[in-house]
């Protein structure tokens, strides 16, 4: 392998590891249209595993943002990052794969931090963890995602307190 190639090679691999980032930056800020433009025109996401949906990127997106909704604080961790390329048509590594671990703390947004203030610097109400899986392919504006799906492998919802006894 030449320097060349090599260079290449890292070069792809830090876009795509880019990508992945701007994944998780886009869900856990709400952006939307950030979420839709890092997809192919035909990119699609599979968040049935963890009781979401199924399609086009647009079509997902419109679903993160109305469940989303209930929790004023997300912060998704991609991590373990497992990376292959593959060559489609062009004798270049044009397709990749990635699979990595998630955990995704939230807090729901009435829970607060239980003082009161409305601060928001409470600790998470639910939790969860699994694994992405991630198809991307190389266009003429650079790496995109054709294909996300979502393993959910566990979750912890939230705990309260038991209601108070009354004598």
């Amino acid at each position: 392998m030449t320097q060349r190639v090599e260079l290449a090679a890292v070069l792809d691999r830090l876009a795509v590891d880019g990508l992945i980032t701007d994944y998780a930056v886009a869900v856990d800020d709400g952006d939307w249209e950030a979420y839709k433009g890092l997809f192919t025109a035909d990119g699609r996401a599979d968040y049935r595993s963890a009781g979401g949906v199924e399609g086009k990127a647009g079509k997902v997106a419109r679903w993160l943002e109305e469940s989303l909704r209930v929790f004023d604080m997300r912060q998704h961790l991609i991590v373990n990052r497992r990376f292959s390329f593959g060559v489609l048509e062009h004798g270049i590594d044009d397709t990749a794969r990635v699979q990595a671990d998630y955990l995704n703390p939230m807090r729901l947004a009435e829970a607060g931090d239980g003082d009161g203030d409305g601060d928001g610097s409470g600790p998470p109400d639910f939790v969860c963890g699994g694994r992405y899986d991630f198809g991307l392919l190389r266009t003429d504006d650079g790496w995109r995602l054709r294909e996300v799906i979502v393993r959910e492998k566990w979750r912890r919802l939230p705990s309260r307190p038991p209601a108070a006894v009354v004598d």
